[in-house]
């Protein structure tokens, strides 16, 4: 009799485990979170056209055109940015060669037309504002999962989306950021919202606005950076996407942005 309640009890454990919703679902850390942000599928290369908006405190907005291009080399990624309009930025273009590697400090060089000189971004200069925006040069790239240490603090919804919030905390003591909070949307692993800390506090806040599905990948069409310490926003918007299109390895050159070759 003693067996059969034993064996009943186990039965009845085996069936509320397979039964229940999510008795048996993967229990994810925030570093888990953050490998699958990581991992997230966007193709083996990217070109995109897109509008940053720089609006000032007065409200006063400057407009800058670009073209982007990224492409994956194993688990590495280069990607370059080039400045099409107005005429006082044109032909600056951004060179990021990024490591997987959490050992390995990206390569970043910026080539500006007026001076006809590669300047290589590196230390200090990585947390500088680029071209006038709200990202910083360390901001413009992905950042490895194990330069952080991440906790899920709990969900929470953003504009009626099911997230995960995620307190990332740099390893780093030297790093620009104290802390970053960050809302994962479940649906497609995805950032759509960030709060950016230093010492002294709340520094930037990032929401993505526009975000859906092309071409099987989640990909990211409007976002806005808006800077509390400086009351400044950079808005992002993309006009154009294309997924493996075939972008030639020599785009990625430091060359290739000196000459002007990318087209």
């Amino acid at each position: 009799m003693r067996k059969q309640k034993q064996f009943n009890l186990i039965t009845v454990l085996l069936l509320l485990f397979f039964l229940i919703p999510g008795a048996h679902a993967e229990q994810l850390s925030g570093k888990k979170i953050m490998t699958r942000v990581d991992e997230r599928p966007d193709g083996d290369d990217r070109k995109s056209i897109l509008t940053m908006t720089l609006v000032n405190k007065s409200g006063r907005q400057r407009i800058r055109k670009v073209e982007s291009f990224s492409k994956d080399f194993g688990k590495d990624k280069k990607s370059v940015m080039v400045f099409k309009k107005p005429a006082d930025v044109k032909g600056t273009a951004f060179l990021n060669w990024e490591y997987d590697a959490p050992d390995r400090e990206d390569d970043k060089w910026l080539y500006m037309p007026a001076m006809k000189k590669v300047r290589r971004i590196s230390g200090a200069s990585k947390n500088e504002y680029f071209m006038g925006s709200d990202f910083t040069y360390d901001d413009m790239g992905d950042r490895n999962v194990e330069e952080d240490t991440h906790a899920l603090l709990g969900e929470e919804s953003v504009n009626g989306h099911d997230c995960w919030k995620i307190e990332s905390v740099p390893i780093d003591p030297e790093d620009m950021y104290t802390r970053k909070v960050l809302w994962v949307y479940k649906a497609a692993d995805m950032v759509i919202k960030a709060e950016y800390y230093d010492k002294d506090g709340l520094l930037k806040i990032y929401n993505a606005l526009d975000f859906r599905e092309q071409d099987g990948f989640w990909t990211l069409f409007r976002s806005q950076m808006d800077n509390v310490s400086r009351n400044h926003k950079t808005i992002m918007t993309v006009s154009s996407v294309q997924y493996n299109s075939g972008i030639k390895d020599g785009l990625f050159r430091v060359a290739s942005i000196q000459r002007g070759a990318i087209r």
